[in-house]
């Protein structure tokens, strides 16, 4: 697939997505949320596609919408219709991917481009960039999920600062947070990536698809409605290749083999 703003490639399980904007810091035009829509639904229906990797190409991982991508002169951009055609679907299809979602923060993610980031299930930051809201300077609310993400991972008082008053939030700070799994020096900020993707693209991809259903649910749900819930998906689970490939494994004191299956 050729795309004009984005790179996708898949290779040994691993489908990469690279924002490819580098001169305008891979801000989002009209094209990019077009592409990134089209990658994200190829790599969800691509059995070849056992996790995502979502990164940015240059200095920043994505600085959020192309203000410069402006409507026709003497109109008006319609901001309800640009997230509910633009960035919901892009952040609906990230959360029901069926798949891990790494995120790799290679540098500044801003606005509309941290909300990509934090729709992702494992996120690895460099420790040269950084997480700036960018909206409310605009005179906008956070958007494309951002109003869901903040306050379950920073709490409401948290959340309320951070959106308000736009201070940055470095990697070191992130981490600390919760919203990183982890930082690295730029130098090791590739093979870190690739080395956690790999791991996710040869484990057991139906069963992490399953983990990530419920622990969305579980974000919501009772406590009673999860437990029917798990004894579902744990026979469903159990039904697999990757389940009797596991079992197998452990008695004969191999690691496993998963197809994904």
């Amino acid at each position: 697939m050729n795309f004009e703003t984005i790179l996708y490639t898949i290779e040994n399980g691993i489908g990469t997505i690279t924002l490819n904007r580098p001169d305008s810091f891979n801000a989002a035009n009209e094209q990019m949320t077009t592409d990134l829509q089209s990658a994200l639904a190829d790599a969800r229906d691509n059995a070849d596609v056992r996790c995502v990797v979502l990164t940015g190409a240059g200095k920043a991982f994505c600085s959020g919408q192309d203000l410069k991508d402006a409507p026709a002169p003497g109109s008006k951009r319609n901001l309800t219709d640009s997230l509910q055609r633009r960035y919901n679907p892009i952040i609906r299809l990230m959360r029901d991917m069926p798949k891990p979602i790494i995120c790799g923060i290679n540098g500044v993610a801003a606005g509309a481009g941290l909300s990509l980031a934090l729709a992702a299930d494992v996120r690895i930051m460099s420790s040269s960039a950084r997480l700036v809201e960018a909206f409310i300077g605009i005179a906008l609310i956070p958007d494309s999920g951002a109003t869901w993400f903040y306050p379950r991972m920073l709490g409401y008082a948290k959340a309320f600062e951070f959106a308000t008053l736009n201070k940055p939030i470095s990697a070191e700070q992130a981490l600390e947070l919760g919203m990183v799994n982890s930082i690295v020096h730029p130098k090791a900020f590739a093979n870190a990536v690739e080395a956690v993707s790999t791991q996710y693209a040869s484990g057991p991809t139906q069963t992490y698809g399953f983990v990530k259903a419920l622990l969305q649910k579980g974000l919501t749900l009772t406590l009673e409605e999860m437990l029917e819930l798990e004894a579902d998906y744990q026979q469903r689970a159990g039904d697999s290749t990757d389940y009797a490939e596991g079992v197998a494994a452990f008695i004969e004191k191999r690691s496993p083999s998963f197809t994904g299956r």
